[in-house]
């Protein structure tokens, strides 16, 4: 089964410095049928203007990842981790028992265009943890590459959930596949272009719960950037 979640249906905000989608319910937009989907607990599609930011703020018992479709964003916390983050690096930190960071728009002029993504830990109080990995053009293009897993097997983050993330970057007419185990699930965020997932069409912002499916079949219908996240 194949339920879409369109783009035009998310929650919205816009403080002026940020444009941002809610996949599921995130602070004040609430949607009790979008709450979560199995462990993925947050996606949000933000648009940062230049010079614009988070500051200094506190997370807790979650998984948090990032993943920059444009521009370039500027990160420090607690833990003492900070950098730059660009398109093509996975950025991950566990909030365990307890964390704080800051989040800005490198740049003071072009916009920055992310996914930030939470996941719900397996336990909770686990120490904080901050990394960032770096994935080539052509390890992302044209196939799934593992971006983040429990026990990551292609230099991607890793996580404290049972759970396997995977980006893919497709030109028009290029398809990827995915197997799903027995009693796994998957949800898939198209991030940019258009794709049709098992014959079902999704556009950009488009996201779609899998649940009962053995084959996923990603077909691109226009170049492309989908995630894929395969739950427990």
């Amino acid at each position: 089964m194949i339920q879409v979640r369109k783009s035009e249906d998310r929650g919205q905000a816009n403080l002026g410095w940020l444009d941002t989608k809610y996949t599921f319910s995130f602070n004040t937009y609430y949607d009790p049928e979008h709450i979560s989907f199995r462990s993925l607990r947050v996606i949000n599609d933000d648009i940062i203007a230049g010079g614009g930011g988070f500051g200094m703020h506190p997370h807790k018992d979650m998984e948090i990842l990032t993943w920059v479709l444009d521009g370039a964003l500027e990160h420090k916390d607690t833990t003492g981790g900070g950098g730059v983050v660009l398109p093509g690096d996975i950025q991950y930190m566990s909030a365990g028992k307890g964390i704080a960071h800051s989040e800005f728009n490198h740049s003071k002029a072009d916009p920055l265009r992310l996914l930030q993504v939470w996941i719900i830990p397996e336990r909770k109080n686990l120490e904080p943890g901050y990394g960032q990995r770096t994935f080539a053009p052509e390890q992302l293009s044209g196939r799934l590459a593992e971006i983040a897993a429990p026990d990551p097997k292609e230099g991607g983050a890793p996580i404290g959930q049972d759970a396997h993330v995977y980006v893919a970057r497709l030109k028009a007419g290029e398809s990827v596949s995915h197997e799903l185990a027995e009693g796994r699930h998957a949800w898939l965020q198209v991030a940019k272009g258009s794709v049709e997932l098992n014959g079902t069409p999704l556009r950009e912002g488009d996201g779609a719960a899998i649940t009962g499916e053995k084959a996923l079949m990603i077909a691109s219908t226009a170049s492309s950037e989908v995630m894929l996240f395969d739950l427990a």
